[in-house]
């Protein structure tokens, strides 16, 4: 029988979404404050192509994701130049628009997973009692 690894997918989720969460409430403290550079972190689909998990591609119209660039881990790093913005008088280049959005997309994917974790622990559940 195959370990589930569905848990082990979703810590790592997890643990990268609360990272980029911190990293973003950084850039909100910060954005009143002269030559602060806005931060990110690698996207989760290059830090899930270094780990032991592969993601399927079953059907030639999903996304493949090739295009993101790789890292060995999750790595803050500057924030690409929003061109809205730019870089502001004081030197800032953190958006709060920006910034707010990613913030309500991360609260999206916390839920996401915690609802998919959540179905499959139930469904799991399910199939023990019979």
């Amino acid at each position: 029988m195959e370990p589930i690894q569905l848990f082990s997918l979703a810590s790592r989720q997890a643990e990268w979404l609360s990272i980029r969460q911190e990293v973003v409430a950084g850039n909100i403290a910060n954005a009143n404050t002269p030559k602060f550079k806005a931060k990110d972190i690698t996207p989760f689909n290059a830090v899930l192509e270094n780990t032991q998990f592969a993601m399927a591609r079953t059907n030639p119209a999903h996304l493949s994701g090739n295009d993101l660039s790789t890292s060995s881990d999750i790595d803050v790093k500057d924030a690409a130049l929003d061109q809205e913005i730019g870089v502001q008088e004081s030197g800032n280049t953190v958006g709060l628009a920006e910034e707010l959005s990613k913030t309500g997309e991360i609260k999206r994917e916390f839920q996401m997973n915690t609802a998919l974790v959540t179905s499959f622990h139930r469904m799991m559940l399910m199939t023990v009692r019979k």
